[in-house]
């Protein structure tokens, strides 16, 4: 039983470094064509399976950093100085007119809700 144990070893890595050349993308393969590898490893099982693993299996994709031009996750927040107003006259006005806009909405939410309840109570059909 332990005689067999090395051939078993040999043939599940054979097969997985087989199944891993297959389902790798053309274009991540390192170092020779997939075709090549493909061969590699389906002739010379263990000798190849090692090969495939150490220089022929594609790296992991590592995510871009930001000196390699990768978008930031919130670049609003890591802009320097953003926290800081520029123009305090403008924000003002900026947040009257969100107030404004603010008020006017809840007024016709209250206003369209009246018309609902009052439909309702006189029995009439609610607009779609």
């Amino acid at each position: 039983m332990l005689r067999f144990l090395p051939y078993a070893a040999v043939g599940v890595l054979w097969l997985f470094c087989l199944v891993d050349v297959i389902t790798s993308r053309e274009d991540s393969v390192r170092n020779l064509a997939k075709t090549w590898w493909l061969l590699i490893v389906l002739f010379f099982p263990l000798a190849g399976s090692i090969v495939w693993l150490v220089a022929g299996r594609p790296q992991p994709e590592r995510p871009m950093t930001r000196g390699q031009g990768a978008a930031p996750g919130f670049p609003e927040y890591e802009r320097r100085g953003r926290f800081a107003s520029a123009d305090p006259e403008r924000d003002e006005d900026f947040l009257r007119k969100v107030r404004e806009r603010a008020e006017e909405q809840r007024a016709r939410y209250e206003a369209e809700r009246r018309e609902e309840q009052r439909r309702r109570e006189q029995g009439e059909d609610p607009v779609p």
